[in-house]
């Protein structure tokens, strides 16, 4: 009996071994688990990452982390919660970037000259892309009073005494009166001011047929102006109409 006792102990030690063997080689993941549960850490990782940048109002970059999320964990719970809010988010960002860019197409000055002083609104043209830039000037100023005018480069614009430049105000055909300065600068200055400032505060694009008087070339100069604030052109004098 007292030899039995050490076999029979052999042998039950032998089982458990087996048991625990089998029960941690059971337990532990394999390959395809283990790439999973790092997946579904990351996405985690960044859907905390997404809400905290919706909670500061940061668009841009919320925008781009929902669509890596989606891309990269499209049958996650990550995805589907962004989902939920990226299309609005996206659509905010995507008008607040287009109003930023119009807005930034234009520039605002307050500056001596001629013995007064003048303030500027200028916007260059946006199309044609290439070749010199003709810009849109509002101005006012102390002695001159208000004036609009196009400039460009030397030799300037084709514009016998007074012209008329066919004009389009979103898709609308406007015909502007113009003529060109006696003082031979490469300009065509707008007859009527005023009504023209007062449809470019509605307008979102305005096209422009000129002709230049380097090789009688035709141009259509593309204006986007929907960004124009007439809080920062500011009066001076005379010419401080508003």
């Amino acid at each position: 009996m007292n030899r039995a006792f050490p076999r029979c102990a052999v042998m039950v030690f032998c089982a458990a071994w087996m048991l625990a063997g089998c029960s941690q080689q059971g337990s532990a993941p394999t390959a395809g688990q283990q790439q999973a549960q790092a997946q579904a850490a990351d996405a985690a990782r960044n859907l905390d990452t997404y809400r905290q940048l919706l909670r500061i109002g940061n668009d841009e970059m919320a925008v781009s982390m929902g669509k890596d999320i989606v891309k990269r964990f499209p049958d996650s719970d990550a995805a589907k919660e962004v989902q939920k809010t990226l299309p609005a988010i996206e659509k905010r960002y995507t008008e607040a970037s287009e109003k930023n860019r119009l807005a930034g197409l234009w520039l605002y000055q307050v500056a001596p000259m001629a013995g007064g002083t003048q303030s500027t609104a200028t916007i260059e043209n946006s199309q044609p892309a290439g070749g010199e830039r003709v810009r849109l000037v509002l101005r006012r100023h102390t002695s001159w009073g208000q004036s609009v005018f196009l400039y460009g480069s030397k030799p300037g614009f084709v514009c016998r005494g007074n012209c008329t430049i066919a004009t389009t105000v979103d898709g609308k055909p406007v015909r502007i009166k113009a003529f060109a300065p006696s003082t031979g600068e490469p300009a065509l200055m707008i007859r009527d001011d005023q009504a023209f400032i007062g449809m470019l505060r509605k307008a979102k694009k305005i096209d422009m047929d000129v002709t230049l008087v380097d090789g009688e070339k035709k141009q259509t100069l593309v204006y986007e102006v929907g960004g124009f604030d007439p809080a920062k052109w500011v009066a001076v004098g005379k010419g401080g109409k508003k």
